[in-house]
C-alpha cells in the first residue's frame, strides 16, 4: 500500500515538472505572434435536422464535410507558408456536432483529421488553437446550435459539453504548451443576440435573459477548465482560451449594455496560476471612415479590454478580426475597394496589438479556396503588411503568388448532376481568366428528353445568362432538343457569358447542376492568355510584375503582365 502510495506521489511530482515546462498565458501571447483562421474548413458543416432532441441531428457527415463551404483539402504546406511570411499562430475552429453521436461520442475519425491538421501546424513551427466553432452561434429555421447563453440550455448540455471536451482533452494530453484549448466560440443566448445578451428582443434588452446568457457563458467557461485539469498530463497546465459573451468586444457607445460582455465575464477559478486567457473578437467598419477616426476606435478598443478584462489578471487574444466584409464574398471586401484604406488599417491594429501584448488572428482571406492548394497568397501585400507591422519593416518574408494557366481544369472525373447535386467553381478561377473566359463541358446525355443543364451563381441567389454557339440562354439548356441526340450521346459545349453576368460569377463563382447529364469534365480557359505561362507558381513579393514569359520587368512595362497573382494591361 505504501509502495502504491509512493508511485502515485511521484507519478504526481514528474506531473508537476512537466507541466511546469509550459509558459504561462502572457508568455504565450506574447510569444504566438501575428495569428491567422483557417476558417471555412474544420467548422464546415450542413445540417440537416434543427432539432436538438432529434437523434438525426447529431452525426450525419464524413470526413467530405471539411469541404463543404467550397474550401478545398489542408495540407501541410499551407502552415509552412505561412510560417515563412512571418505569423507564428494558427487558429483551427473545429465543429463538433455533426461529427459525434447523440451521447456525445466523437467519430473516431473525425478525430484523427483533426489530429492530424493540428500536427500540420505544430510541425510547421507555429503555435496552434483549437476549439468548439459552430456548435454555438445564432439560430434559424434551417440550423440550431446545441450550445446556447442560456443557463436552461447549459444544464441541460453540462454532461455533453463535459464529455467532448474530455476526450478533446485526453486526445491531446501529451501536446506541449505550442497547442492551446480554446472553451466555444461566439455563444449567443436563446433569441441569438449579438452586441450583447438579449439585444434581440423586443425592447433590445432583457435582464432575466441577459444575466441567464452571461451565467451560463462564465458557468460554461467553468466546465471547460474544470473538464480539461482533470485529464492531467500537460493538460494540468495548458493554456485555456474563453470568450466573452458572443466573443463582444464592448467598442462602440450607442448603447450602456455594450461592456457587459466583458464586464460580466468572469476569470475561470483555477489550480494553476496564469494558464487562462480570454478572447474577444472584433469587425469593424472603415467604409466612410477616415483613417484618424479608425485608429481611435482601435485605441478605444484597447482601452476597453485593459479596463475589463486584463485587469481580472489573464491576456488577451483577438481571435478574429478584420472589417465588417473581409469575408463578403460579392467582391466588394475593403480589400477589393478600398486597398490602401484597408492596408493601413490592418497596419495599425496589428502594430498597436503587439505593443499592448495582444496576439491578433486574422480571419481567413490572405490565402483562400484553390490558392491553399498550391499554396500560394491571393491577397500577398496584405499578408507583407501585417508581417511588417508585426516583426518590422526590414522583416524578409516570403509570399508566394499563383499564375493561373490559360487552361484550368475544374472537374474531372463522372458526375451525375442532380437538382442540388453539382460542381462549384470558385469565382477566383473566373476573376482570373477575364471576361471573354469560356467554361467547356464535356459530359454524356443520360436520359432520351428532359436533360438539363443549369448554370448558377455561386450563392445560389439565381441562374447566370450564358451564351452557347451565338444564342443567349436566360435559364436551361437541353442538349437533347439542341442537338437532336438522345441517351448516351456524349456532347462538348462552349458557354461565355454576357458582361454583367461574368461580373456575377467573378463575384460569386458558378454552380453546374441540373438532371440527366453526367459530367466528365469541366475546363475553364483564358483566350486572351493562351500564350501565356503554365508555372503552378512562383514564389515571388507582392510587389514584383511579370510578363507572359514569366520574366521580371519594370513598372514602365508596356502590355499584359501578372500583377499579385492576376493579370493586368498596363497601358
Amino acid at each position: 500500500m505504501k509502495y502504491r502510495l509512493l508511485l502515485t506521489a511521484f507519478a504526481c511530482f514528474a506531473l508537476g515538472i512537466q507541466a511546469q515546462n509550459i509558459e504561462t498565458a502572457t508568455e504565450a501571447v506574447a510569444n504566438m505572434g501575428l495569428g491567422w483562421n483557417l476558417g471555412n474548413t474544420l467548422d464546415a458543416n450542413s445540417q440537416k435536422v434543427s432539432d436538438v432532441t432529434n437523434d438525426a441531428y447529431w452525426g450525419g457527415q464524413g470526413l467530405d464535410s471539411e469541404y463543404c463551404w467550397g474550401q478545398k483539402p489542408t495540407t501541410k504546406p499551407q502552415f509552412e507558408m505561412m510560417k515563412n511570411a512571418g505569423f507564428g499562430a494558427i487558429r483551427v475552429p473545429v465543429t463538433w456536432y455533426n461529427h459525434m453521436d447523440k451521447d456525445g461520442k466523437v467519430d473516431a475519425a473525425w478525430m484523427a483529421r483533426v489530429h492530424e491538421v493540428v500536427d500540420y501546424v505544430i510541425e510547421s513551427g507555429l503555435y496552434c488553437i483549437i476549439n468548439v466553432h459552430h456548435d454555438t452561434g445564432a439560430d434559424s429555421d434551417n440550423s440550431r446550435s446545441w450550445i446556447k447563453a442560456d443557463m436552461t440550455t447549459y444544464n441541460n448540455q453540462k454532461e455533453r459539453y463535459e464529455y467532448l471536451w474530455q476526450q478533446i482533452a485526453n486526445e491531446f494530453k501529451d501536446y506541449d504548451g505550442h497547442l492551446l484549448f480554446e472553451a466555444y466560440n461566439e455563444m449567443l443566448d436563446i433569441k441569438s443576440s449579438w452586441c450583447f445578451a438579449s439585444f434581440n428582443t423586443t425592447n433590445r434588452y432583457d435582464a432575466t435573459i441577459a444575466k441567464s446568457a452571461y451565467d451560463a457563458i462564465n458557468s460554461y467557461a467553468q466546465s471547460f477548465v474544470n473538464t480539461v485539469r482533470a485529464t492531467g498530463g500537460n493538460n494540468a497546465q495548458r493554456n485555456l482560451i474563453v470568450n466573452t459573451y458572443g466573443a463582444c468586444s464592448g467598442e462602440g457607445t450607442w448603447n450602456t449594455h455594450l461592456a457587459e460582455p466583458l464586464q460580466k465575464m468572469a476569470l475561470p477559478e483555477d489550480n494553476v496560476q496564469n494558464h487562462i486567457i480570454f478572447e474577444i473578437h472584433t469587425y469593424p467598419t472603415i467604409a466612410n471612415n477616415t483613417l484618424a477616426s479608425i485608429k481611435s476606435n482601435i485605441d478605444q478598443c484597447i482601452k476597453n479590454l485593459k479596463t475589463h478584462l486584463v485587469s481580472k489578471g489573464a491576456p488577451v487574444i483577438i481571435g478574429e478580426w478584420g472589417t465588417n466584409n473581409v469575408d463578403a464574398g460579392d467582391g466588394k471586401t475593403d480589400y477589393d475597394v478600398r486597398r490602401e484604406l484597408m492596408l493601413d488599417f490592418v497596419e495599425y491594429f496589428v502594430k498597436q496589438m503587439k505593443a499592448n501584448g495582444m496576439a491578433p488572428f486574422y480571419w481567413m482571406g490572405l490565402t483562400d479556396g484553390t490558392y491553399r492548394t498550391f499554396p500560394a497568397f491571393n491577397q500577398p501585400d496584405l499578408a507583407e503588411r501585417m508581417a511588417k507591422a508585426y516583426h518590422g519593416d526590414d522583416f524578409n518574408g516570403k509570399y508566394p503568388i499563383y499564375t493561373q494557366p490559360a487552361t484550368v481544369t475544374c472537374f474531372e472525373g463522372t458526375k451525375e448532376l442532380g437538382w442540388g447535386n453539382g460542381i462549384n467553381i470558385e469565382a477566383q478561377v473566373f476573376k482570373n481568366a477575364g471576361e471573354k473566359c469560356q467554361l467547356e463541358l464535356t459530359y454524356t446525355q443520360s436520359i432520351n428528353s428532359g436533360d438539363d443543364i443549369q448554370l448558377y451563381y455561386g450563392d445560389w441567389s439565381e441562374k447566370s445568362k450564358f451564351i452557347v454557339n451565338g444564342r443567349t440562354y436566360t435559364a436551361d439548356f437541353n442538349p437533347g432538343s439542341t442537338y437532336g441526340t438522345k441517351a448516351n450521346s456524349e456532347h462538348v459545349t462552349t458557354f461565355t457569358f454576357p458582361k454583367n453576368n461574368y461580373e456575377q460569377i467573378a463575384q460569386l463563382g458558378l454552380i453546374i447542376h441540373g438532371t440527366g447529364v453526367t459530367l466528365k469534365k469541366a475546363v475553364i480557359t483564358d483566350p486572351v492568355a493562351l500564350v501565356g505561362i503554365d508555372a503552378p507558381h512562383s514564389t515571388v513579393t507582392s510587389s514584383a510584375i511579370y510578363n507572359l514569359s514569366g520574366q521580371r520587368v519594370s513598372e514602365n512595362y508596356k502590355g499584359i503582365v501578372i500583377k499579385n497573382g492576376k493579370k493586368v494591361l498596363i497601358k
